[in-house]
């Protein structure tokens, strides 16, 4: 019997006479909830969590996997903190219940004000939860220490902040005065400070919406049918039977009334996935069908009896097995199994090798690793007039549009996309989901649909990080001078192409890491498998080819008798280096100053772990290094971002930011550039965020691309608005703007001119002055040898891991890692800081503990992420080097922080034990291996 029937049976008795509705018994239910009595009449065995958000409008409440799995539905009950996905309404009855909303009255606390202070807050999906909690530790220890801290927080997840700044809001709350006030930056200050978030304050109070916080009261529920099989043909039996025979089913959906062309993908020329699946599905998890219904028949509906057949195909599920004879073709047009292919090649890189004074080769593969954001895939559509709007989470909404557009057959300014918080998106939430599967709903009945995707749904059916199969040979002089590199990697894409093509083409520029090497050869091939589709996951399949180069190169140095540092330092790019594409790079590479700045971190850090192993036999520590480069914006294609800013007659400057910000802090990070660039104060502006009806498209949150590409178009439209003001005021470019109610003041020496926007003139969007401008990196396309210039800008960062294995039981325990990361110029050092922390954090589950397993690992509890007792301390050093094309000197970072994380840490590791582990994650399994392993080798060479 579970918890939930258990509390039912003894509450029901008390509860009155329940009245069906669609079959569900309800009956009245008081408790408390902020201070307020309230009555429901709900299901007993309602979710706590759902009576919150549905009945009584407390959205704050999140929902991210209605198992207790990830604690986003942490509230207060009679002061204690508690999952309530887990708690039923019957057994509420009675209690005291604290959502977020009932943390402060009218003002923030002082620990809501403490994570607006600390930059704790991302996306924020997770922050009422670990509010409610961290208030319930505060409550009963004021000051309490880390451990404590990590204690109560433990059984709620995040999967941006990396948890540090979490933790440090919490200790110092007592400090912060519960009072917000925290003063934005004076004009042209604000490059270069942190203020609060300009988005944040509705994170910490639970008044973000996201894509499941704002349905209609009137939707109609959806549910997806899906295969349960990796491949399988099927056919429908009476679906209008079906319907009939359920009461509150509104209809059954399938490919056949899908009115446009049925096919979706986020690279056009590789489109090739259905919304709906016609006659076979080729992945586990494929849509083939929708049922729409009233909300409650659709909470209580079994589908098990939904009338469908299905004949299970043979299936491949790994690279190999899918690209080798005989092996049957997933897509008719892509023989062998292969979607496409990336190609580099530099010199003569057999040559090279031939003639090295040492080579060394070796072989990783790497497994498929889940987003795991802790809102799954949510929204509505709607009809406003004969245009379909569709209100979700998203990185992309431009793109979304086109591609529902596309598939429901309707004009493009015929759909709209309104973009809610993104709670966390990592590269999936750019390839359409559900946008035309409620958009297909609300077309065919003329009613609003809505969809939340369960946990498990969302694991199933959305992208993951490619696995790769990777082999490579480096060569180097007698010097140390690498001489000579070859790389190839299968890179699994799945049952469609997703992003597949841009892995394949940005693996093998990358594949060298940031280091000088003259010949070389690099093929990234995406492979077909019916395998979850691969798509993009910060970096774009850069972190897998970064394990492979970076753990040879500790091989190589060791070769060579080098330290691991010095060795990288010898090699690095600078100023005037040519990159494997032939692209000379005039300035701003900042890789040597980053392995620089790590150099008395990298002392202490050996001295440390010697001094540790000399005294330990069964525990050993290792310390790891590991660079990384990233191309920031669109390999060699147009990559453009258009940002509108105007003057209001109110004085108000409205700013038209269209870059979905999904917790890295882009609304705030392209005002502050903007802000500086017109010369006006960061509280003159408010904010209009992306929406393809009001909005300039400002392209997709993806590759490191909005602080560099968007917030040049930024720059660029602060600037032409500051010349607009200014030459109407006939002044020249030293005058100083000044915004004074609804009238601008411009002061130039002993001058001041003051003109009375009210007087003036508005355009249809308001403005009485405006500017928009575009900005496209300047990029050449790569020959058929992959030479040329694929990006503009590159960002370079450095990670040194500290850890400690257990010789016995194979375990890791990390104890510091130090970042240096080049950043060009820290437009908001707080945000960058958080976004480092958050990419390692990531990048520690990568390499330690991450692994999709299809059919076994479809939930936040088999499947396992970072929680607030696996990351370390982490020390952050911001190099700035400025990039001439960036805005204010500025580079993306993004992709860059997860990118050196998980080889480092495989560094350390096999610095420990001597072990490296070739299969990632580096679970304690396979560290045990390869130690017993090694220690079998060194029995038998002993016994010779």
């Amino acid at each position: 019997m579970s918890q939930i029937q258990s509390d039912v049976r003894e509450v029901l008795p008390n509860l009155g006479n329940a009245q069906p509705v669609f079959g569900a018994a309800r009956a009245d239910i008081a408790f408390e909830v902020n201070g307020t009595a309230i009555s429901v009449n709900v299901p007993p065995l309602r979710r706590l969590s759902s009576v919150l958000r549905d009945e009584l409008g407390l959205t704050g409440t999140k929902v991210g996997c209605d198992a207790g799995d990830c604690g986003a539905c942490t509230v207060l009950v009679d002061g204690d903190a508690v999952c309530a996905c887990l708690m039923s309404a019957a057994s509420a009855a009675g209690t005291s219940v604290t959502s977020v909303e009932g943390l402060a009255n009218g003002r923030l606390s002082a620990l809501q004000a403490s994570f607006l202070a600390h930059g704790a807050a991302q996306c924020g999906i997770c922050t009422p939860a670990l509010l409610v909690a961290a208030t319930a530790l505060l409550d009963k220890q004021p000051n309490p220490t880390e451990a404590e801290v990590q204690d109560a927080l433990g059984g709620i997840l995040c999967r941006c902040t990396g948890y540090r700044k979490i933790i440090a809001a919490v200790m110092d709350a007592s400090l912060q005065a519960a009072s917000l006030d925290f003063r934005l930056p004076p004009s042209g200050h604000a490059i270069g400070s942190s203020p609060i978030r300009l988005d944040g304050v509705p994170k910490v109070t639970g008044g973000e919406k996201f894509g499941g916080d704002s349905f209609p009261a009137d939707a109609l529920a959806v549910l997806v049918v899906r295969s349960p099989h990796y491949h399988a043909s099927f056919a429908f039996g009476d679906l209008a039977g079906w319907a009939k025979e359920h009461p509150g089913v509104a209809g059954v959906f399938t490919a056949a009334d899908i009115p446009g062309k049925n096919c979706f993908g986020v690279i056009g020329p590789f489109a090739d996935q259905p919304a709906l699946a016609e006659g076979f599905a080729r992945l586990r998890g494929e849509a083939v069908a929708l049922v729409a219904g009233e909300r409650e028949a659709i909470l209580d509906l079994d589908l098990s009896d939904f009338p469908i057949r299905w004949i299970e195909l043979p299936h491949v599920l790994q690279s190999r097995e899918a690209k080798a004879s005989g092996a049957k073709m997933i897509h008719e047009n892509r023989p062998a199994n292969l979607l496409t292919s990336g190609f580099v090649e530099r010199g003569d890189p057999e040559a090279a090798l031939a003639g090295a004074a040492f080579i060394v080769s070796g072989a990783i593969d790497t497994s498929y690793v889940e987003h795991a954001y802790i809102e799954p895939e949510a929204g509505y559509a709607y009809l406003d007039g004969d245009a379909l709007v569709v209100v979700a989470c998203t990185q992309a909404p431009y793109m979304d549009r086109d591609e529902t557009a596309k598939v429901l057959g309707l004009a493009v300014d015929k759909v709209r996309i309104v973009p809610t918080a993104t709670g966390g998106g990592f590269g999936s939430k750019l390839d359409v989901s559900l946008q035309p599967l409620i958009g297909l709903v609300a077309l065919k009945t003329g009613r609003p649909a809505a969809l939340a995707y369960t946990r498990t749904e969302s694991m199933i059916s959305t992208t993951k990080r490619h696995p790769a199969e990777m082999k490579a040979t480096i060569g180097a002089d007698a010097d140390g001078l690498v001489t000579g590199m070859i790389f190839e990697g299968d890179f699994n894409t799945g049952a469609y192409a997703s992003w597949g093509p841009t892995v394949a083409n940005r693996v093998p520029v990358h594949a060298s890491g940031p280091y000088a090497t003259p010949n070389y050869r690099a093929e990234g091939r995406a492979i077909h498998t019916h395998g979850p589709i691969s798509g993009a996951f910060r970096g774009f399949g850069v972190p897998q080819a970064t394990i492979m180069q970076e753990t040879l190169y500790d091989e190589l140095a060791g070769k060579l008798g080098m330290d691991r540092l010095e060795f990288r330092l010898k090699n690095c790019l600078r100023n005037g280096s040519e990159t494997v594409t032939g692209q000379l790079l005039d300035s701003g590479v900042g890789i040597a100053e980053c392995l620089e700045s790590l150099r008395p971190h990298w002392a202490r850090a050996k001295a440390d772990a010697d001094a540790f192993n000399s005294a330990n036999r069964d525990r050993k520590r290792g310390v790891g290094v590991a660079s990384c480069w990233y191309g920031c914006g669109n390999t060699s294609l147009p990559n453009p971002s258009t940002i509108r800013v105007g003057v209001a007659a109110d004085g108000t400057v409205i700013l038209h930011q269209g870059a979905v910000d999904i917790g890295q802090g882009s609304n705030t990070v392209i005002t502050q550039i903007c802000a500086d660039a017109l010369g006006l104060p960061l509280d003159k502006f408010r904010l209009r965020s992306a929406d393809t009806a009001i909005s300039p498209d400002a392209g997709k949150t993806s590759a490191s691309r909005q602080t560099f590409v968007t917030g040049k178009a930024a720059e660029k439209a602060g600037r032409a608005l500051r010349e607009t003001i200014l030459r109407f005021a006939n002044v020249s470019e030293k005058a100083a703007l000044q915004l004074d109610s609804s009238a601008i003041v411009i002061r130039e020496g002993e001058a001041t001119r003051r003109i009375d926007l009210a007087s003036l003139d508005v355009d249809a969007d308001g403005f009485v002055f405006r500017a928009e401008e575009t900005y496209d990196p300047p990029t050449l396309p790569l020959d058929t040898k992959g030479q040329g210039k694929p990006y503009a800008v590159y960002g370079y960062g450095a990670q040194l891991a500290e850890l400690e294995v257990d010789l016995k039981l194979g375990t890791v325990k990390l104890l510091k890692i130090t970042a240096a990361h080049d950043v060009g110029k820290a437009i908001n050092p707080l945000l960058v800081e958080g976004q480092i922390e958050g990419g390692i954090a990531q990048g520690i589950g990568m390499a330690l503990m991450e692994e999709y397993i299809p059919g076994r690992t479809e939930n936040l509890h088999d499947y396992l992420i970072p929680t607030i007792g696996d990351v370390p301390p982490i020390e952050t050093i911001l190099i700035e080097v400025p990039d001439p094309e960036g805005p204010f000197g500025a580079k993306g970072l993004g992709e860059h922080v997860l990118i050196p994380t998980a080889p480092a840490i495989l560094n350390a590791i096999r610095h420990a034990t001597g072990v490296l582990v070739t299969k990632v994650p580096a679970t304690p399994t396979r560290i045990r291996a390869g130690i017993r392993k090694k220690d079998g080798i060194r029995e038998k060479e002993a016994r010779r």
